[in-house]
Order: C-alpha cells, then structure tokens, then sequence
C-alpha cells in the first residue's frame, strides 16, 4: 500500500548541519529535498530569471520593495514582448515560492530546508517541523572546513547569515525563528553528529506521523 504524502521541514542555524542531516534522512527514506532549488523551480514556474529569487531570498523586510526583475511573462504584468526593467516586491517573489513549495508538497513526500516551508505548509495535515542548532565551537568548524575560512570569519558569517534568516522567517510569518515553540522538535546536531541527529528525527516523525521508517 503507498505511504500517505507527508513533508518534514527544517528550520537551521549556519553551520549546524541542517542540509547534511536533510540530505541523510531524504537518503533514507527516498525522498526528495528541496533547498536553493526552490529558487530554479519558482523561476521556471513564473518566468522571472532566478537571481530575482536569490537577491530576494532570506532577505526579511528589509529591501522588500528593491528587487529587480528583468524579464516578465505576460501572466505577471500583461506584457507581450520586448526588455522590461520593473520593480516586484518580495512579498511576490515570497509567493510564488510558496505556491512552488505547496504543489511539491501536494505531490510527494519531500525534505524542505529553509524557505518558511513550515509556515507556508502551516496547513499541511502530515508534517513535522525541525529546528536544528549546534554548539558555536562545531558550527565553526564545518563552515571552516566548507569555505576555507578563518574563526573569525566564520563567527561572522553566523551572525550576519542567523540575522538574515530570523528576519525572513519572523517577516513573512509571524512567528519567532529558532524559538522551541514554533517547531515540534528542536534538536542539537552536536550532541549526537549528523547521523544521529537524523536518527533522532526519523524516530520522532515516524511516532509523530504514526509510520513505520
């Protein structure tokens, strides 16, 4: 018998391992995850140029109304043909993320990583809702062994990047980034590892979605 259709989002500090655990749990079970390639399928489906969606992307309030689109299908503007240079808000591009995010969901069971997936699948009978954190010495460290950068440079890079994500996420959805009340379950990478961490988050959602994975 075919497994209900059910999502499990994940919310992540920089550097905490939230794609890595994504990609072990998305391994596991034969699902898909979505990240960054949220942004290549929104701009497909609407015909705006994915650097619209980049320079947009975990941007909160600030700038909402300072994204350029190059070029616009008919759909969004009535416009037929030519080079057209106009401005479309965040809250749109916001939308037709959601609107990419909602049908995926629709039709698969998915890993969704960022992107307010759980607010925008508020609705969403079957899903379970993650935040992962990690100690600050272990989040350093994988941003340092990623990027080749120094400890400081890194600690930078949480700072500015975390900012960034809470003022998307608390914008768009009214609700607080990384507070253990948003989400079902909030767990710390660094006490179990990625492989343990994903572990733990399968057992949950298993019991939460009442499925045998």
């Amino acid at each position: 018998m075919e497994r209900e259709k059910f999502v499990i989002n994940i919310g992540r500090q920089l550097g905490s391992g939230g794609k890595p655990v994504g990609e072990i749990i998305a391994r596991r079970l034969g699902i898909r995850l979505y990240d960054k390639e949220l942004i290549n399928l929104a701009a497909r489906e609407s015909g705006l140029c994915p650097a619209c969606f980049e320079k947009a992307d975990e941007q909160g309030r600030k700038g909402v109304f300072a994204t350029l689109v190059g070029y616009l299908r008919a759909p969004f503007t009535g416009y037929e043909g030519g080079n057209t240079n106009n401005i479309l808000a965040n809250e749109s591009l916001f939308r037709i993320q959601s609107d990419v995010i909602r049908d995926i969901a629709s039709r698969e069971s998915a890993i969704f990583v960022g992107r307010c997936a759980d607010y925008i699948l508020r609705d969403h009978t079957r899903c379970v809702n993650v935040f992962i954190t990690a100690d600050e010495a272990d989040r350093c460290a994988r941003i340092c062994a990623r990027v080749g950068c120094t400890e400081q440079e890194a600690r930078a890079m949480m700072e500015r990047t975390d900012a960034r994500r809470a003022s998307y996420y608390n914008y768009y959805s009214a609700r607080s980034w990384g507070k253990a009340s948003t989400y079902h379950l909030c767990v710390n990478s660094s006490v179990l590892g990625d492989e343990g961490t994903a572990d733990l988050i399968l057992e949950f959602a298993a019991r939460k979605l009442q499925e045998q994975f």
